[in-house]
């Protein structure tokens, strides 16, 4: 039976006093370590992640790690599909307990780079949520594109791209896309880099009005299509930490200014918003 987790208070918190700090370690494959402080009940231990908006969950057990603490391992090789899981602590047939965030090490994750012929990506990155919870965020993807470098200058955007799960072949193109629909897909060459990925460009004033996503289609039209995104670092949400400046551009309907920027699912994006 899935356990209920503690309901919140009416501000969305619960009683800090009783909840466990949690110091979690991040390793070079995707893994995590977590640590909490033995809280003295009798019968097994858990670490639970609660996926949000889901009944699925995920047990590591809990086992003592010495000086009166416990300790739970979450392998890279583990299925945690993509989003963000609330990190619980229950102990035997107990109520599951909110944990809190102690110390994060999440040095592994800087500059990550997996091996090439890496054919899934897992990126699991902790972190605090606004209330002070832990929470895990999960990303899993196969195949994956990269994004690197951003260039930003003479009305266009340069973006170096490494793929994994899809060797690029001579047809690789990408290709920016209206997720409303309405405008047709806008195609951009790609080329062969001097680190072993590709890099992009598109001219802004290809771009009409509206929000574009960055797609790269390795293999051509036979291909996967795969979204562009930077997970292989430690910033959960690259949006207000990643900022680029905007650039005014003549389009067919007039001007405008362009910018990349991240979704919150740290999806690589670009606006083109019309001026006067």
């Amino acid at each position: 039976m899935t356990p209920t987790p503690r309901q919140s208070t009416r501000d969305g918190q619960e009683d800090r006093i009783t909840l466990p700090r949690t110091d979690c370690v991040a390793d070079f494959a995707g893994g995590l370590t977590f640590e909490i402080a033995d809280p003295g009940e009798s019968g097994p231990a858990h670490l639970v992640l609660f996926l949000r908006d889901s009944d699925r969950t995920v047990r590591l057990p809990l086992t003592p790690a010495g000086d009166g603490r416990l300790r739970a391992a979450l392998p890279s090789s583990a299925d945690l599909p993509e989003g963000r899981w609330d990190a619980y602590l229950q102990v035997a047939d107990g109520e599951p307990s909110r944990l809190t965030p102690g110390v994060n090490d999440l040095r592994s994750l800087v500059d990550r780079a997996p091996s090439a012929t890496a054919d899934r990506i897992s990126a699991r990155i902790p972190y605090g949520t606004k209330h002070g919870n832990l929470t895990v965020r999960s990303w899993e993807r196969s195949p994956h594109a990269e994004a690197g470098e951003l260039l930003i200058g003479d009305g266009r955007l340069e973006a170096s791209v490494r793929t994994y799960g899809a060797e690029p072949t001579s047809d690789a193109y990408a290709e920016f896309t209206d997720p409303a629909g309405p405008a047709p897909a806008v195609r951009a060459d790609v080329s062969p880099d001097d680190r072993g990925g590709l890099r992009l460009t598109v001219a802004y004033g290809d771009l009409r009005p509206g929000d574009w996503e960055l797609w790269l289609r390795p293999r051509g039209e036979s291909g996967p299509r795969v979204r562009i995104a930077r997970l292989l670092d430690d910033v959960v949400d690259k949006h207000p930490v990643f900022v680029y400046p905007r650039t005014r551009v003549e389009t067919e309907r007039g001007p405008a200014e362009a910018e990349p920027y991240y979704t919150g699912d740290n999806d690589l994006s670009v606006r083109v918003v019309a001026v006067s």
